[in-house]
């Protein structure tokens, strides 16, 4: 069965950047002028999704106002003559369905992904990490879009990674695979280890923030105790659904970023901002002279 829908975790609680998310969601922090799950939204549709169901929580009212039209910011455009921007901004609730359910207790990423079961009506699908924008090299395909041929190939779930210096493995969720058929991108899942000490990680392929489920995830999702921090943790949900059918691993070369601190927030900004011609060039201008004093 193809995948035709995909859930977008976006409730967590975004702490680390406060004051700003007091009154807008973490995954509402424009990149330039575009927020960051609007670029993770774009991706799923350029992949061939176009049913999304977004898991919120409380404050977060402006993902729904964002992606909904805005007659009055339109009226106002068109009499200004900025037809250009009306399609802009109908553009980003016109290329999919998005649908919305609240996350009422914060219980972890599990608990957000076993709230689409309803929706997801028994067939596979894709779970893309609202706070996290994927990369990939120039003429290269979309992150998700490789992880669905790969799921379209293998007819299993698969999860992607990406390969981290030794030294950071503790800060993510690491692969313990074996290779398919001489595949060194393709591993067949053994099992997760959640932030394990470098002398102890299986791996350096890290979780890279996007997955293709089968079904059976949500069976594996609801028989998942509370782990750390009274969390369900998706983690062990994985490494139950390894134990019954086959699960894989999808090396990619596009990079990650992940909105996790200031610190990669600002990276991500900058980079961006120095790709594009109408602010890449002043901003080098300015970098530069920065620097140089």
């Amino acid at each position: 069965m193809p995948v035709r829908k995909a859930i977008i975790p976006a409730a967590g609680m975004g702490t680390r950047f406060l004051p700003a998310t007091k009154s807008m969601p973490k995954e509402m922090l424009p990149i330039v002028d575009k927020p960051v799950l609007q670029y993770v939204i774009e991706e799923a549709v350029e992949s061939g999704i176009d049913d999304i169901l977004i898991v919120t929580g409380r404050g977060k009212q402006a993902i729904e106002n964002h992606f909904d039209y805005n007659p009055d910011l339109e009226i106002f455009l068109r009499g200004a003559g900025k037809q250009d921007l009306i399609e802009q901004v109908r553009d980003i609730g016109e290329r999919a369905q998005i649908h919305y359910i609240r996350q009422k207790e914060q219980l972890g990423l599990g608990d957000a992904i076993r709230l689409g079961r309803h929706h997801m009506g028994g067939e596979p699908f894709a779970v893309l990490l609202g706070d996290t924008i994927i990369d990939p090299p120039a003429g290269q395909k979309p992150g998700l879009r490789q992880l669905l041929d790969a799921y379209e190939q293998s007819t299993a779930s698969v999860v992607a990674v990406h390969r981290v210096p030794m030294e950071w493995v503790s800060r993510y969720g690491i692969v313990d695979g074996q290779p398919e058929n001489g595949n060194p991108d393709l591993l067949r899942l053994r099992k997760l280890v959640e932030k394990p000490a470098v002398n102890l990680a299986p791996s350096n392929l890290a979780i890279a923030g996007r997955y293709v489920f089968s079904a059976g995830i949500f069976d594996c999702l609801e028989q998942t105790p509370r782990g750390v921090g009274g969390e369900i943790q998706l983690t062990d949900a994985m490494n139950m659904l390894a134990q019954v059918e086959p699960v894989y691993a999808l090396a990619w070369q596009a990079r990650r970023f992940e909105i996790v601190n200031r610190v990669e927030y600002a990276k991500c900004f900058v980079e961006f901002a120095l790709r594009r011609d109408d602010t890449g060039p002043r901003l080098r201008e300015h970098l530069a002279k920065l620097l140089a004093d």
